[in-house]
Order: structure tokens, then sequence, then C-alpha cells
């Protein structure tokens, strides 16, 4: 009983010293698991109690591979409208990245991502180090692999560790922020129904929501590797997006899907910078393959252009 008092006593004791040095009017930042963990408990939320229940507080979170942009902060804007905290987390993860893909070359723009998330009242920000998440190494963790169709079609075909890396660290991150409900991009909409089959499977008690994909004035998605596009490349980028919206013009004017397909497809093909690896019509849940429009369906594709690989779709319900 003593020994469980000291304990305790310390534990109250790092809380209240982690209070006291919370900077004012700036993010949190918890670099290590032991900081995430003293961080849920100093502010008090009640973090696996519904959300009705008499004085419990809420928590969002945004998990990203930091690179910030307008697209990550409008799912800190949604976060922060719904929850009384908001968590965001900057990790890049290796466990999704092959050997012969950019995880050395991935932008980190650590000091830039705190001022644009501190301008949107984020509480925390939780940046733990590979040693930390992967404290045996990456290739010694249980993992978590997502059923086909979407573990190893369209984006798992082209990267076949992808969505193991994404649900494993994804499971660990619920785990240690231990959110109400998290954040996601439409952008990556094949991630999106892993992370929503992730948490429906193994009832996970955290409520996933999309957000619609944000978009340059041209309409090609921001993503964290547009910054990779030189000039020239740039100037095309935006193709991907008419090609999508060809197929919903396609559907709204009763026209074959089939034809659809071939015509975007073409559209893409027809610029020498691309190289197209997949521009396929789904069902907008399960991402069984459609050959013919009916709602709920989404159109998405991946291409290279150069050295960078963008993806894009559309989603209509």
């Amino acid at each position: 009983m003593v020994d469980n008092l000291r304990g305790q006593a310390t534990e109250q004791g790092s809380i209240n010293s982690t209070l006291n040095n919370l900077p004012t009017g700036k993010p949190f930042i918890a670099d290590t698991l032991e900081q995430m963990k003293i961080w849920r408990l100093a502010n008090g939320a009640s973090w696996l109690a519904g959300k009705s229940e008499p004085g419990s507080k809420t928590v969002a979170f945004v998990p990203t591979m930091g690179a910030l942009h307008d697209g990550h902060i409008e799912l800190v804007r949604r976060a922060r409208a719904q929850a009384d905290f908001v968590v965001v987390s900057i990790f890049v993860n290796p466990f999704q990245f092959a050997p012969h893909e950019d995880f050395d070359k991935y932008p980190r723009t650590f000091d830039r991502d705190i001022e644009l998330l501190n301008s949107v009242g984020v509480d925390c920000v939780f940046c733990p180090g590979e040693k930390e998440i992967y404290p045996h190494g990456r290739q010694s963790i249980v993992s978590v692999v997502p059923a086909s169709p979407l573990n190893d079609t369209l984006e798992g075909s082209f990267r076949p560790t992808f969505f193991r890396g994404v649900a494993t660290v994804v499971a660990k991150l619920f785990n240690l922020v231990q959110p109400h409900m998290a954040f996601f991009g439409e952008k990556d909409f094949q991630q999106l129904l892993v992370i929503k089959a992730l948490t429906g499977d193994l009832n996970m008690p955290v409520e996933i929501i999309g957000v619609p994909t944000v978009r340059e004035a041209d309409g090609l998605a921001m993503s964290s590797r547009n910054a990779y596009l030189d000039s020239s490349s740039r100037s095309v980028a935006p193709v991907l997006h008419r090609a999508l919206s060809t197929v919903v013009s396609a559907f709204e004017a009763k026209e074959s899907a089939a034809a659809a397909i071939d015509k975007a497809k073409a559209m893409v093909q027809a610029e020498a910078k691309f190289d197209l690896q997949y521009l396929a019509l789904c069902h907008g849940e399960t991402l069984e393959p459609l050959t013919e429009f009916a709602k709920p369906f989404v159109v998405l594709l991946a291409a290279k252009l150069g050295e960078v690989r963008l993806i894009d779709n559309i989603v209509v319900r």
C-alpha cells in the first residue's frame, strides 16, 4: 500500500511538473511515450469514456508524417471544432516505405510544422523517434495486415508492404494517444478504408472521420510530395484531376463507364511526363472493381511524374 501511494505521488509530481512547464499559447511537444502519457493524465481527459458521459473530455487525433500543408490544417480545423483537445502526431513511419522508396528524402519541416499547428490551436504534438515506436526494430514487431482487397490491390499492388506499415503504426498511435476520434484525408482514400476496417474489425473505440481532399486552385490535390515537383512537372500535374473529373462528367451524362475510364487514361498518357500506374473505378466502400457506374463509387489513380509519385481520387456518393 505504501509503495503504491509513493508511486502515485511520484506520478502526480511528474504530472504537476509537466503542467508547470507547459508553454503558454503553444502546443505541448511530447517526443517520448512517457511524455505523451503524462500529457494525457495532466489534462484529465476521460480517454475511453463515452462522449455523453458527464464531465468527460473528448480528444481528436490527426496522424501525420509532417511536411504539413493546408490539407493537414483542414483536418486539424475539423478536429478543433469537434473535440476538447486536439493531438497531432508527426512521425515519418519507416515501416510503410519499401527499400527503394523515398524514406530518407521525405520532406521534414518540423519547426515550420510546429508554427502552423500553433496557429490553429493544437494542444499537443506527439513526435516520437523511431526507437520509441519500434524499440526492438520494425522487422521484429507483431504487425497488422489488412484483408484483401484493401491490402493488395491498387496502392497495395504497387507498394506491397505499405498498408501493413500504415495499419501497424496507426494501431500503435491509437493505443498511445487514446483518442475518441481521428481525422484522415480522403486523398489517401484506400488508406482511409484500411483505417476504418482496422478500427471496426479490431473493435477499437475510435471514430474515424474522413475529410474531403483539399486542392490547389488548379485542382491538384495537396500533398507533401508536391514539394518535389519542378516547375515544368507542376504545370502538368493538374491533368490528373481533370482526367478524374471527366469520369464523373461521363457518369452525370449517363455515358459508358468503360469508355469514360479509357478516355481518362488517354488524357494522362497523352502527356509524355506521366507514367500511369493505374486508373480504376471501384465501389466506394469496399474497393471492389466496378464495370458500370453505381453509387457509391470512387475513381482512383496513381501516376509517376518524373521521380514523383502522385495519387488522387474523386468519390461519388
